[in-house]
């Protein structure tokens, strides 16, 4: 019997390191092999160095990022300016019937006049009034509009970071999400972001840092795939440029 609290935790991991042994050497045997105890030789750590200078032209960007977009489930359009994002967001808008708009409160999101745009609908700018429940707001909206801060086109995804101008419910509790896409934003590989994002320092980093590949979607243990359970059910990224 361990005569203290400390003597008794070690005896509990000693005889569980002599069962966790056991366990492999059995292992071993069965697969008649002796136990390996070294850590086995990387050679290679990370990305090669032809994948981190790999790039594609910024047309095959637009290309790629289009279909693998479109192949999760997500819609993608080319615009030439944020005032044509404007007429595609009205159009929608009166298209599906939204009266409610959460936007982030980005400057090129103020500068195209959303809320002249869209005049049977309420636009809710992101904690632009402390008094208001944003989580709410975002809950209750039809469409919710975001800047990305970054996309990639071999993965097809598109990525979002929260500040206090950039609630993250925005682009996840709406119906239906538009994310603007800057053309110069549009990169080849997930890598690119990452580093900027950790040349940044982790004490610098925001709360969250959202990549988005199409609508929500969720199965359950039988894969029966739901759409928009949690988050967006449709989701539309505006290339623009």
């Amino acid at each position: 019997m361990a005569g203290t609290h400390d003597e008794w935790l070690e005896q509990m991991e000693t005889a569980s390191r002599a069962k966790q042994q056991a366990f492999i050497d059995g292992l071993a045997a069965k697969l008649k092999r002796p136990r390996i105890v070294e850590p086995p030789h990387h050679p290679f750590r990370g990305a090669p160095d032809f994948w981190r200078s790999f790039e594609w032209p910024i047309e095959e960007r637009i290309d790629r990022f289009g279909a693998n977009f479109r192949a999760a489930g997500g819609y993608v359009e080319r615009l030439a300016d944020l005032e044509e994002a404007k007429r595609f967001i009205a159009d929608k808008a009166a298209e599906l019937g939204a009266r409610h708009v959460v936007r982030q409160r980005q400057p090129e999101l103020d500068a195209m006049g959303l809320e002249e745009a869209l005049p049977q609908a309420q636009v809710k700018v992101w904690n632009s009034d402390g008094e208001d429940d944003w989580l709410a707001r975002a809950a209750e909206a039809d469409f919710g509009i975001v800047a990305a801060d970054y996309a990639v086109a071999y993965t097809g995804s598109l990525a979002v970071l929260s500040s206090k101008d950039k609630g993250r419910s925005v682009s996840l509790l709406p119906t239906v999400l538009f994310a603007l896409i800057s053309i110069e934003r549009l990169k080849t590989r997930i890598g690119e972001p990452l580093k900027e994002l950790d040349r940044i320092g982790r004490e610098q980093l925001p709360a969250g840092i959202h990549f988005i590949s199409g609508p929500s979607r969720s199965a359950d243990i039988e894969n029966d795939l739901t759409i928009g359970v949690h988050g967006p059910g449709i989701v539309y990224a505006l290339i623009i440029g």
